[in-house]
């Protein structure tokens, strides 16, 4: 279904995107681009890395979206203070996007890799996803991390090297069910774009208010 974006929305929805360092973070995003862009969702994003634009000039030399609506920041000490403690820099510049871009409908943070502690401020974003990979290790729902417990949604990225680094895949999502007590997890392989709709759907569902 296309979606209609209402002109009587006051700002974009904003949502973060965390997890570890090479869970996917980036190429998730990348996959959503352009099956929220299909769906009518007018987005842009800010990237967060430690020192360097990286990640921000990955996704402007994608061809997903126009360069114009990345946005960088670089958060000079670890990722998750400019995301939870003072989040004052995105603030910043998910504004500076919003007045670029009237009517935006989604602004999308993503943090530079952290560790499972890893949480997004709500002054920041509306709703939150936490990436982890299988590669990773089975044990990260063990753990317990905050932002495995705290997210909105949990994404269980890389399916398809389940078997090649020994993780039983199906024990492993449900240990992440279990810690969750439930809420919403999904597993995605975003190489390949598996998943990545059902992501979609959940971002709109959740913050866009769309079925």
């Amino acid at each position: 279904m296309i979606l209609t974006p209402s002109p009587a929305r006051a700002s974009a929805a904003r949502i973060g995107i965390g997890g570890p360092v090479g869970s996917g973070k980036t190429a998730l995003i990348e996959r959503l681009i352009p099956v929220l862009a299909g769906r009518g969702v007018d987005l842009a994003i800010v990237t967060n890395d430690l020192v360097t634009k990286e990640d921000a000039e990955r996704l402007r030399r994608s061809g997903l979206i126009d360069p114009a609506r990345v946005s960088a920041v670089e958060a000079g000490a670890c990722p998750h203070t400019v995301i939870r403690e003072d989040p004052t820099l995105n603030i910043a510049a998910g504004d500076a996007l919003e007045a670029a871009f009237p009517g935006l409908d989604l602004l999308i943070f993503e943090s530079g890799g952290d560790n499972l502690a890893s949480t997004f401020s709500l002054d920041l974003v509306d709703w939150w996803i936490f990436v982890i990979d299988v590669a990773g290790g089975d044990d990260i729902p063990r753990k317990r991390g905050p932002g495995v417990l705290r997210c909105d949604l949990l994404v269980v990225n890389k399916t398809d090297l389940a078997p090649h680094v020994g993780i039983d895949l199906p024990a492993m999502l449900a240990e992440a069910t279990a810690v969750r007590g439930g809420k919403a997890m999904i597993a995605t392989n975003a190489r390949a774009g598996d998943g990545i709709d059902a992501v979609a759907d959940a971002i709109c569902r959740a913050v866009l208010f769309a079925p």
